[in-house]
């Protein structure tokens, strides 16, 4: 059967066509398009697409749906490959879509759809160029910033060279300066932190959009309807005594959705990435929820002197590898007890390394001031030391 290709074009700006939908055009190599500004057409002719102009009679009221608009468009069309390049993201910002898809139906069409940049997303018109952004005075909103991200894209060198890849590490950085704002329980910071780690979601979610794929309302889109179907008990009518069965539910849940089906293991889906002792009480909690755990502290208590006596064997018989299997078992198994406190092991880690830094650094300041330095001093010096900065930087 014949292909009708829906294109989305994006808001009308070629620098803002999306990688995606251009090779989407170039396929079929001749298009009709809806409201596009001259410049964009003009910019497809060059890349080798022919713009078929004069088969629409109205294209306001084509867009809005107008099923004799529609009809008489339909009607015209030759049986050959076309391409129909929509201003936004067709699934968005095109009204008429279902009434074009039912008559494209009707007359033996296939018809394949091709997201472009949503025109909601820059708060754009359809005028060239963008709309100005607010002055510094005035707050920005959620479109502005989604604007900002798009701008940079475009007219930015650094912005326009990253990928998922390189973004990376930005992201990761990101997430535990929002943690140490949390930790100094400084809301200025975390306020400006948790910015930064918005920037990267949005900059990822451009970057999906410039290749057609998805855009950041889909991301939200997709997360609003995730927590909903997760959260019968407060959005649907299912009740719930406590939070052993919230977890429960949301288990249950998850195994329905499509991501589930990918995964061979209940553990699947934690990162892999995540720090180990995060990654070691994460895994542990998911065991627990299906009756998997120690019944009390005993249990774990008792396992931790089993393990750091294994540990003391392979010591003693010099194997590295059994020393490093056996050391992991012990960092394993106090994961366990910190789980059973109701403790976050990687937090209760991270406030041991802050007080021994205190700590050490009161040293270093102490002997400083004192004309010396801490590897001039003996054992006995040093342990001095220690005691007092446990009293004086708590």
């Amino acid at each position: 059967m014949p292909l009708v290709r829906i294109v989305g074009l994006g808001p009308g700006d070629p620098d803002l066509l999306t990688l995606g939908s251009l090779e989407a055009l170039r396929r079929v190599g001749r298009a009709v398009t809806l409201s596009a500004p001259p410049a964009l057409a003009l910019f497809l002719e060059a890349e080798g697409l022919t713009v078929l102009r004069g088969r629409i009679r109205d294209a306001a009221l084509f867009v809005r749906g107008s099923s004799e608009e529609i009809e008489h468009f339909v009607a015209g069309l030759d049986g050959r490959e076309l391409a129909i390049g929509v201003l936004g993201n067709p699934l968005s910002d095109f009204p008429g879509l279902p009434i074009l898809l039912r008559a494209l139906e009707r007359e033996g069409y296939d018809c394949d759809l091709v997201p472009g940049m949503p025109r909601a997303t820059l708060a754009a018109s359809l005028a060239m160029p963008l709309v100005d952004l607010p002055p510094a005075s005035e707050r920005h909103d959620w479109n502005a910033l989604v604007e900002v991200m798009a701008r940079l894209r475009r007219s930015c060198p650094w912005d326009r060279e990253q990928t998922h890849e390189s973004l990376l590490p930005y992201l990761i950085e990101e997430t535990y300066e929002v943690v140490d704002a949390v930790e100094s329980k400084h809301d200025g910071d975390l306020c400006e932190e948790l910015g930064d780690l918005l920037l990267q979601i949005v900059f990822h979610a451009q970057l999906a959009t410039e290749r057609g794929k998805f855009s950041i309302a889909d991301v939200v889109d997709a997360l609003a309807g995730k927590m909903i179907r997760r959260h019968p008990h407060v959005f649907g009518d299912q009740e719930v005594a406590s939070v052993a069965e919230v977890w429960q539910n949301w288990d249950q849940l998850k195994a329905l959705e499509p991501a589930a089906a990918r995964r061979q293991s209940r553990l699947d889906g934690i990162p892999k990435g995540l720090g180990a002792l995060q990654r070691a009480q994460k895994m542990q909690e998911k065991a627990a929820r299906v009756g998997f755990d120690w019944p009390d502290l005993d249990g774990i208590r008792a396992k931790i002197a089993e393990e750091v006596s294994e540990l003391e064997e392979a010591r003693r018989s010099e194997d590295k590898a059994a020393i490093r299997e056996e050391l992991g078992d012990v960092f394993f198994t106090f994961v366990n007890l910190s789980r059973a406190l109701g403790e976050d092991a990687e937090g209760a880690l991270r406030a041991a390394n802050e007080k021994f830094y205190k700590r050490f650094s009161y040293m270093e300041r102490r002997a400083e001031r004192d004309g010396r330095k801490l590897n001039d001093l003996s054992l006995d010096e040093l342990e001095e030391l220690w005691e007092l900065a446990k009293i004086q930087a708590a």
